[in-house]
């Protein structure tokens, strides 16, 4: 076959391959902001919010940042996470809106979709945003809802992606009384209750016999991912736990918490080394997060537990079921040699059996970890170019 006929026929896969490459891990909006000090308090909270999430999850997105002074004059109003929040939501538009854009508005005026609409927590048009061009080149935002009055102004471009992600800086914070307005947040969530009520009932009462409780109670405002082992997995472990000290006791339970929501989604693409609840400097008390097939397994280096089921996933609390506990290596020894197995591995019988330990699996800030997309283009365009050259 003549090579330029072949070429024809490697082109549309190359095509396909370097689409991959450009869209694989598009944008992360915590990296963007950190390059600019500036922006820490807005980044921060974004994080804290779990709108950061939000924000890398979509495809198209225009992110109003503000600085650090604009940040106090919304802290200072004593708001709980929640309120935060909607208000920031306010500052995310699903829509791509680049500095050249924002010049060229067609009528000079339009109205945009935030995140806050997105969400249906704004009732009427309260989460709709205003961009309107002005004399002189400038270019006003303002909350629908608020009489028309553009209370910010754009400030410069941050970082553009077109037409993935714009970053913008604006004057202030958009103002909006339905945003403020207070609402029911997650406090109302009983960890220990719900818990009790999904079959993790005897993880619930080691939780509050040790005081463990409060420690997962005070992180659901702000976000909780829990790694409940069920009732007859606790029973068959119950005579290593009692073998454990008061303080180890402890951070044997802490060690199923994740300080942040994760839903099962994310954990299955975010792969790689999470730190815990029971993590304290020196005492790292983390595991790996890895994806088997279909399935959902944490890596301990001591112990190998699958998530078998979901209590409940939504933000700001996600709680799933496993069937081992979670043996961490600063408590327990690694196995070098794994246990046999048997057909009843995943059974409540063996679920404590120690497995031999996994292959060190590092993780970068999205918790990607092997070839990306990107790299199989580059390979793949490599060999391509190398044999139509010969």
């Amino acid at each position: 076959m003549p090579r330029p006929k072949l070429a024809l026929l490697f082109f549309p896969l190359l095509l396909l391959l370097l689409l991959l490459a450009t869209t694989s891990h598009a944008h992360n909006i915590t990296r963007i902001l950190a390059k600019d000090p500036e922006f820490s308090t807005f980044n921060q909270y974004l994080t804290r919010t779990h709108l950061a999430a939000d924000i890398n999850r979509r495809l198209t997105i225009t992110v109003l940042a503000v600085d650090n002074a604009g940040m106090s004059s919304l802290l200072s109003k004593g708001f709980p996470l929640y309120t935060i929040r909607n208000v920031l939501s306010l500052h995310i538009l699903v829509d791509y809106f680049g500095a050249k854009k924002l010049h060229q508005i067609s009528k000079g005026s339009t109205l945009t979709s935030s995140v806050f609409q997105a969400s249906g927590a704004a009732p009427g048009t309260s989460g709709f945003v205003n961009i309107t061009n002005l004399k002189g080149g400038k270019v006003g935002f303002g909350v629908e809802d608020n009489d028309g009055h553009l209370n910010s102004r754009f400030v410069k471009s941050i970082k553009e992606i077109p037409y993935n992600i714009s970053v913008i800086q604006i004057s202030q914070v958009l103002t909006s009384a339905e945003a403020e307005a207070p609402t029911s947040g997650p406090s109302e969530l009983n960890v220990t209750s719900i818990l009790s009520k999904q079959g993790c009932k005897s993880f619930a009462d080691l939780l509050i016999a040790t005081g463990a409780d409060t420690t997962y109670q005070s992180n659901t405002e702000s976000g909780l991912t829990i790694f409940c082992p069920t009732d007859g997995v606790i029973k068959g472990f119950m005579p290593k736990y009692k073998n454990l000290t008061a303080p180890k006791k402890l951070s044997l339970l802490l060690y199923h918490g994740i300080p942040v929501y994760q839903s099962l989604q994310m954990l299955k693409q975010n792969n790689g080394v999470v730190n815990t609840l029971a993590t304290d400097r020196a005492n790292k008390y983390d595991f790996t997060v890895q994806t088997d097939g279909e399935y959902l397994t944490l890596e301990t280096t001591v112990v190998t537990s699958k998530v078998t089921g979901t209590l409940i996933d939504k933000e700001p609390l996600a709680v799933y079921k496993l069937n081992k506990v979670l043996m961490p290596k600063e408590l327990y020894k690694s196995t070098e040699a794994a246990s046999p197995k048997s057909s009843s591995d995943d059974s409540d019988k063996d679920a404590d059996a120690p497995e031999s330990d996994s292959d060190d699996q590092t993780a970068d800030d999205n918790g990607a970890v092997g070839i990306n997309g990107g790299t199989m283009a580059v390979v793949f365009l490599s060999l391509c170019v190398g044999y139509l050259l010969v």
